[in-house]
């Protein structure tokens, strides 16, 4: 049983270089984007002799393709009811999940989008339909597509453990092993969850969640939070500099859920445009993921 630390690191230079900023943090696991997360990238696919250069950094860097993330683009809204949208959308989601099965990743993680209509319902029979036209169209994958919580501003799906669940429900039990769920702390907070409240209220939170999906998350990620317990802001912070707090990272450290699966961080940069050839990790993050060892290191209060 490990902590598995890592990030999302910039990828300036290409994969390689956040594999190899990653590596040089000392980090255990490692998000990534396969393409540039403004754009659906439905065409898009990835190279074998850019695989190929990505798994030779993985190899140097030390960190395993199974602790190793792709976070899928933003723009993806498999909610949506606008039919030529959410066929776009979820062409967008199964291009994703095949580029990252050729990269070869433990999942791929993704916002379930937006009910703009207001049926909730209809949302999530949606999110689960795109979901399963992805794992059909890469049937023999490893690699997993995974629901991120989210914050719950306006119309946004997958805020709830019932609504994640549902989602997850919707997938054949042939097909189900090879999806799953992660959670992010700062959406918690944002949501309304207490997690910063005591040790005993987080673990409700996570067993919420475990209950409702019949399994433990899959990954976190660990961002301190810039707005107030349920404002429904998506607004990152470093650890112990936001509202959550640091004792709250603790107490998830300290919970069984969080092993062996990768613990990473979303939080501000402070070099966010790095040089091409530079691959020195951001100061940032080797000073978060020194304050999580201690935390992690420290008996649990509260």
């Amino acid at each position: 049983m490990a902590l598995l630390f890592g990030a999302h690191c910039v990828d300036t230079g290409g994969i390689p270089m956040a594999v190899r900023r990653a590596g040089n943090a000392d980090m255990q696991a490692l998000q990534i984007f396969s393409a540039i997360p403004k754009f659906y990238n439905d065409k898009v696919g990835v190279k074998p002799d850019r695989v190929a250069r990505y798994r030779e950094a993985l190899v140097a860097a030390r960190i395993q393709p199974e602790h190793v993330l792709v976070h899928a683009a933003y723009v993806i809204n498999c909610a949506t009811p606008d039919p030529e949208k959410w066929e776009r959308a979820a062409a967008a989601l199964a291009k994703e999940f095949e580029r990252s099965t050729a990269l070869g990743v433990a999942g791929v993680c993704f916002h379930p989008g937006a009910a703009t209509d207001g049926d909730r319902e209809g949302a999530i029979a949606r999110v689960s339909e795109a979901m399963r036209r992805a794992l059909a169209a890469v049937p023999t994958s490893h690699t997993r597509l995974l629901i991120e919580n989210t914050a719950g501003a306006g119309t946004t799906m997958g805020r709830t453990p019932e609504e994640i669940g549902a989602m997850l429900a919707g997938i054949p039990a042939a097909d189900r092993a090879r999806t799953g769920y992660g959670l992010d702390t700062c959406h918690l907070f944002a949501s309304g969850y207490p997690i910063a409240a005591s040790r005993a209220e987080l673990t409700q939170v996570l067993d919420a969640f475990e209950a409702a999906t019949g399994e433990p998350p899959a990954f976190f990620h660990l961002n301190d939070s810039e707005g107030a317990l349920g404002s429904n802001r998506d607004r990152h912070a470093l650890i112990g500099e936001g509202l959550i707090g640091a004792d709250a990272f603790g107490w998830l450290l300290h919970d069984r859920r969080a092993q062996d699966v990768p613990l990473i961080l979303e939080t501000p940069q402070e070099q966010a445009t790095p040089a091409d050839d530079d691959d020195r990790p951001d100061p940032w993050d080797v000073r978060s993921m020194a304050l999580l060892r201690a935390l992690a290191a420290d008996a649990p209060r509260g």
